[in-house]
């Protein structure tokens, strides 16, 4: 139970605020999308701020996630650690429970459970992003593909990334929304 504790509270951490704050700019909460990630970010501020929010939200769920694998504890184990590090990003204590998508935290958690599925979702979003710039769809395409690269690649972890892979999706809900109707914000700074 202390794992997940962990993992949860260190989800909890969002960087994007961190990241900002520091930079001398608004918060993302309260700007573009009103959601503090890294494709928020991107759009407001460019690559840079957006680059340290991709590699603190991976990174910080990584320690726990690598130390209940080290020690040798079940898959399954492993992947409810790795989801309460999404769950702490989505709703995160620290910040009244409105947390962002928790992709870059996924790709984080992946990096350490199934590092070949954390790089194939991570060109897949690349590609997709680069190409229709719009970072929810491409959230949602590699969130899908995920689960199918695990029966290639660690057929053993196919639920554990297909639950943290429904996270993602759920937390995309009104993306789908907006998608459905054009009205996702594109990746092109203003």
């Amino acid at each position: 139970m202390a794992w997940i504790v962990i993992g949860y509270l260190s989800g909890s951490w969002l960087s994007a605020i961190s990241v900002c704050r520091a930079a001398g700019v608004a918060d993302p909460r309260y700007c573009g999308s009103l959601n503090p990630g890294f494709s928020n970010v991107l759009r407001l501020y460019g690559p840079r701020l957006a680059a340290a929010t991709l590699i603190l939200d991976a990174l910080k769920g990584m320690p726990v996630v690598l130390a209940s694998k080290l020690v040798g504890l079940p898959i399954s184990w492993q992947g409810v650690i790795g989801l309460a590090v999404l769950l702490g990003h989505s709703y995160p204590v620290w910040y009244g429970f409105r947390g962002g998508k928790a992709v870059a935290s996924a790709l984080g958690v992946l990096l350490v459970l199934v590092p070949g599925v954390a790089i194939f979702s991570a060109v897949v979003w690349a590609l997709l992003a680069w190409r229709l710039k719009t970072a929810a769809l491409a959230s949602l395409v590699s969130a899908l593909a995920a689960p199918l690269a695990c029966l290639w690649l660690a057929p053993a972890y196919v639920g554990v990334v297909g639950g943290l892979s429904l996270l993602v999706l759920l937390r995309h809900w009104l993306n789908i929304i907006r998608l459905r109707r054009g009205e996702e914000p594109r990746l092109k700074r203003p």
